[in-house]
C-alpha cells in the first residue's frame, strides 16, 4: 500500500498550498470542536468548498473533531455541525472523545473515525479496544518508539498514523492540565496557552539544577524525521503526519514538498535513499527550536530533545528578527500559495450546421457529454476550428485545464461566443458533478436515544483515599470512616511484587476496607506484561484496579478483569456517551473529569462515578525527565521542584520504575466549602488523592475532610490554602 503524506491546514489557503505542494491528504478544523481553536479555521461554506477542492484534485480531507465535548454540545450541536460535511463527503474525522466516537459511529454510518493522538494510545491493547469500538485509524502517541508502533500494527492490523515533523508537546497529549489549571485555557478544548514554552528553574531540594541561561526545561525541540523515513514506513506507519496547523501556509507547503520528494524517491528506489544536506537546511529555515531531533522513535527521552535555551523564544521575547528566511517564504508563496492548481482534461467539441453543439469531456476514468444550442448556418464568416478551440480553452478559475482539445466541425456553422462559453460552463459543471458524486452521502433517519433518568443523590457516599506511601496508607487505615484505599503500584514495584502487594492488601482488609491497586499513569513498553499471572492471583484479594490510560483498560480486558477497572480522570468521561463507552468496556466506576464545573457535573450522569475532592492535580505526565534534562539520571524515584517566573513551585515526581515524570500543581485542590454541593450530586463516591503529603499532614487533612463529608460537621473558619480547580469556572 502506498503511504499517505498528511499535511496540516490551518486555513483554506493553507489547504490549497499543501495540496499544491504534494500532500495526499490534509487535516483541517471547522469552527467548532477542533484542537486548534486559534487557527484560521474556515466557516461552513468554505469547508464544504475545501472538501470538493481536495476531491477534485484526487486528495483526501480529514476533519478535526478532536476535543472533549460537554453533554449539551454532544446532544444539541454535534449532529447539526457534522451533517453537512458528512453529506458533502469528508473522508474522515479525527476524535479524542470516546462519546464522540460512539456518537459518530451511530449517527454517521460509514464515516471513517481516526483516533487522535490526544487519546494517548501507547500499545496494542488500547488500539485493539478502539478498533473494536469502531476506529478505522489510530494516531499513535508521539512518545512511541518504532518498535512499539510496529507492535501495534503487527498485533492489531489497524491503520497507523504517526507524526513525522513539527512541534512536540512536553506532555503526553491529552494528559495535560497545565494551561487549563493556570489560565482556564484547556488543551483538551483546543485552547492551550503553551505554558511549557515559558522559562522555569529546576531544583533538587535547595540545589538549582542546570546551567546558566538554560531556562526552558519543558520546551521540546521540533522533530524532523526525514533521515529515518524508511524506518518509519517499515514500522507499519501508513499515514505520515506533519504538525503545523497554527503555522503559515508557506510552512506547510515547504515541509510538504520536501517530504513528498523523499517519499517518492524512496518508493522508486528504496536502497538508494539519501537526504541532501541542502534539503535538511531548508527544513531548518522553515521553522525550528534550537535545531531538530528525530523524536521518540529511537530514544525514550533526553536532554538533546529539549530546547533548554530556546533561542526562538528569546528572539520573540526580545522582538528580534528570528531566523526565518524571508526569501524562501516569498518563493514558497509564489510556487504554492498563490499558484492555481488545475487538473488536466481532454475534450472534444462537435459543431455541425443544423445539429446541436456537443462537448465531450474526459478526466481519468470519468466521461460526460453535454449539448448546447443548435448550430446555425453562417450568414457571413463561419466558425473555424482554431477559433472554437481558442475560445473553449478559456477554463479560467475552474479546477480544470485542457491538455488536449479536439474540434470537429464542417466550418459552415455559427454560434455566438456566449453560446460557446455556456457550452463550456455546462460541460465543466457536469464533469465536476460527475467527479464529486461518488463522495456524496445521504443522512440516515435518526432514531431517538432514550432520555437519561435523573437519579437522586445517595445519602451516604463511599469515601476513598489514594496514597503513594505507606505512611499515608497507615493514616487512612486509622480512620474508620474511610471506606477504601487506592495504593500506587510504585509502592510494591520490583522484586517480590506479588508478595508485597498481597501483604498490603490483606493488611488493608484487616481494617475492613476495600483495597485497590493504582496502575501507573502511562503503560508502555510491555512494562506490565509478564505480570499477568501475578495480577490474576492478586485479583482475588483486590476490589479493583485504578486505570489511568486506555492501554491499561485494554490490558485488563485481555485478562478478563475489566469489571474490576475504576477509570481515573484521564480516561475522560466528559459526557454521558463517553461514560457509557467506558462502562460498555466493563468499567466498574469512572471518575468525574477535572475540567467540568459544578453545574456541568450535576447535569452529568454520575452513577458509579467518583469525585476527587482533594489533591495536587497532575498538570503534566511526561516521558521526559527533569533530572535527566538538567543534571543526570540517577535511576532513583523522587521529587524535584519546578519554579515558574512568579515564584510558584511545582513538585515533580520522577517515577523511575515506569520512566515518566508527573508535574503537580503548586496548590492542592480542596472542595471543602463546596461539600454540600458535592453531596447533592449523584456521585457514588468521593476521593482524596495524596501525593507529596507527609504523615502528619495526611492525618490533619483526612480529619478535616472526614468531619465535613462523613460526620456532617460545619467547615471550620480557617482551612488550608486550596484552589477550587474548575469547580466554579470550568473551561470554555
Amino acid at each position: 500500500m502506498r503511504a499517505e503524506l498528511l499535511a496540516p491546514a490551518g486555513s483554506y489557503e493553507g489547504l490549497r498550498a499543501a495540496v499544491t505542494a504534494g500532500a495526499d491528504a490534509v487535516y483541517i478544523g471547522g469552527q467548532m470542536f477542533g484542537a486548534r481553536a486559534y487557527a484560521k479555521n474556515p466557516d461552513t461554506d468554505q469547508l464544504l468548498e475545501a472538501i470538493d477542492y481536495t476531491h477534485l484534485h484526487g486528495r483526501k480531507i480529514y476533519m478535526t473533531v478532536n476535543t472533549l465535548l460537554k453533554n449539551r454540545e454532544l446532544t444539541e450541536q454535534l449532529y447539526t455541525y457534522l451533517a453537512p460535511y458528512y453529506q458533502q463527503g469528508v473522508d474522515g474525522v479525527i476524535v479524542q472523545d470516546y462519546g464522540v466516537l460512539s456518537f459518530i459511529k451511530r449517527e454517521f454510518p460509514g464515516l471513517p473515525i481516526h483516533v487522535s493522538t490526544q487519546m494517548a494510545v501507547t500499545g496494542p491493547w488500547g488500539a485493539k479496544l478502539l478498533k473494536e469500538a469502531g476506529a478505522s485509524r489510530i494516531v499513535t502517541a508521539r512518545e512511541l518508539s518504532l518498535e512499539e508502533i510496529h507492535r501495534i500494527y503487527r498485533e492489531t492490523g489497524v491503520e497507523i498514523e504517526s507524526f513525522i515533523h513539527g512541534a512536540l508537546c512536553y506532555c503526553y497529549s491529552g494528559m495535560c492540565l497545565f494551561s487549563s489549571m493556570l489560565g482556564g485555557r484547556s488543551g483538551n478544548r483546543g485552547r492551550c496557552a503553551q505554558p511549557c514554552r515559558l522559562p522555569y528553574e529546576v531544583y533538587d531540594g535547595e540545589k538549582k539544577l542546570g546551567n546558566k541561561g538554560e531556562e526552558y526545561p519543558l520546551s521540546p525541540k521540533d522533530m524532523c524525521t526525514i533521515d529515518i523515513l524508511p524506518e518509519i514506513l517499515k514500522a507499519g506507519v501508513y499515514s505520515l503526519k506533519i504538525e503545523g496547523r497554527m503555522k503559515k501556509p508557506e510552512y506547510a507547503a515547504g515541509v510538504t514538498r520536501i517530504y513528498r520528494k523523499y517519499l517518492d524517491l524512496y518508493e522508486k528506489n528504496p536502497k538508494g535513499y539519501r537526504v541532501l544536506e541542502s534539503d535538511r537546511q531548508e527544513l531548518l529555515k522553515l521553522y525550528q527550536r534550537d535545531g531538530f531531533h528525530e523524536g521518540y522513535y529511537k530514544q525514550h527521552n533526553g536532554r538533546n530533545m529539549i530546547a533548554v535555551q530556546n533561542l526562538k523564544a528569546q528572539d520573540n521575547r526580545e522582538k528580534g528578527a528570528g531566523k526565518r528566511d524571508e526569501e524562501l517564504f516569498s518563493q514558497l508563496k509564489v510556487q504554492y500559495v498563490d499558484k492555481k492548481l488545475q487538473e488536466k482534461i481532454y475534450g472534444n467539441v462537435i459543431l455541425f450546421c443544423g445539429s446541436p453543439a456537443i462537448l465531450d469531456l474526459e478526466y481519468g476514468t470519468r466521461h460526460i457529454q453535454v449539448e448546447g444550442e443548435m448550430v446555425q448556418a453562417a450568414q457571413k464568416q463561419p466558425l473555424s476550428a482554431e477559433r472554437v478551440k481558442k475560445q473553449m480553452e478559456k477554463t479560467g478559475n475552474t479546477p480544470f485545464v485542457f491538455e488536449g482539445l479536439d474540434v470537429q466541425t464542417d466550418e459552415q456553422g455559427f454560434l455566438p461566443m456566449q453560446s460557446l462559453n455556456e457550452l463550456r460552463r455546462k460541460g465543466l459543471e457536469a464533469l465536476t458533478k460527475e467527479c464529486l458524486s461518488p463522495y456524496r452521502r445521504t443522512l440516515p433517519v435518526r432514531t431517538a436515544k432514550p432520555e437519561r433518568i435523573e437519579k437522586a443523590a445517595a445519602d451516604s457516599k463511599r469515601f476513598y483515599v489514594s496514597v503513594e506511601t505507606w505512611e499515608q496508607m497507615e493514616e487512612a487505615l486509622r480512620r474508620g470512616e474511610v471506606d477504601g484505599i487506592y495504593c500506587s503500584i510504585s509502592m510494591f514495584w520490583g522484586d517480590s511484587f506479588e508478595e508485597k502487594t498481597r501483604y498490603a492488601m490483606e493488611y488493608i482488609k484487616e481494617f475492613g476496607k476495600e483495597c485497590y491497586l493504582a496502575f501507573p499513569y502511562i503503560q508502555r513498553e510491555k512494562i506490565l506484561e509478564g505480570k499477568e499471572a501475578e495480577l490474576e492471583n492478586l485479583a482475588g484479594c483486590l476490589d479493583g484496579f485504578l486505570v489511568r490510560n486506555l492501554e491499561e483498560l485494554g490490558y485488563l480486558n485481555r485478562l478478563g478483569l475489566a469489571k474490576k477497572a475504576v477509570c481515573d480522570y484521564a480516561l475522560y468521561a466528559f459526557n454521558d456517551e463517553a461514560k457509557a463507552f467506558l462502562e460498555d468496556q466493563g468499567a466498574l466506576r469512572t471518575t468525574v473529569p477535572l475540567e467540568l464545573n459544578g453545574g456541568e457535573i450535576r447535569r452529568r450522569d454520575n452513577e458509579n462515578s467518583e469525585w476527587i475532592i482533594y489533591g495536587y492535580y497532575p498538570m503534566m505526565i511526561s516521558a521526559q525527565c527533569l533530572k535527566k534534562t538538567c543534571s543526570t539520571c540517577d535511576k532513583k524515584s523522587g521529587f524535584t521542584r519546578l519554579k515558574d517566573r512568579y515564584g510558584n513551585y511545582f513538585h515533580t515526581q520522577c517515577v523511575c520504575g515506569f520512566c515518566y515524570n508527573v508535574i503537580y500543581n503548586s496548590v492542592p485542590t480542596g472542595l471543602l466549602r463546596e461539600a454540600d454541593q458535592v453531596k447533592a450530586a449523584s456521585v457514588s463516591a468521593v476521593r482524596m488523592n495524596f501525593t507529596i503529603e507527609g504523615k502528619a499532614e495526611t492525618g490533619r487533612l483526612l480529619d478535616l475532610f472526614l468531619d465535613v463529608y462523613k460526620k456532617n460537621k460545619d467547615v471550620p473558619g480557617q482551612v488550608p490554602d486550596f484552589t477550587k480547580g474548575h469547580f466554579k469556572r470550568g473551561v470554555e
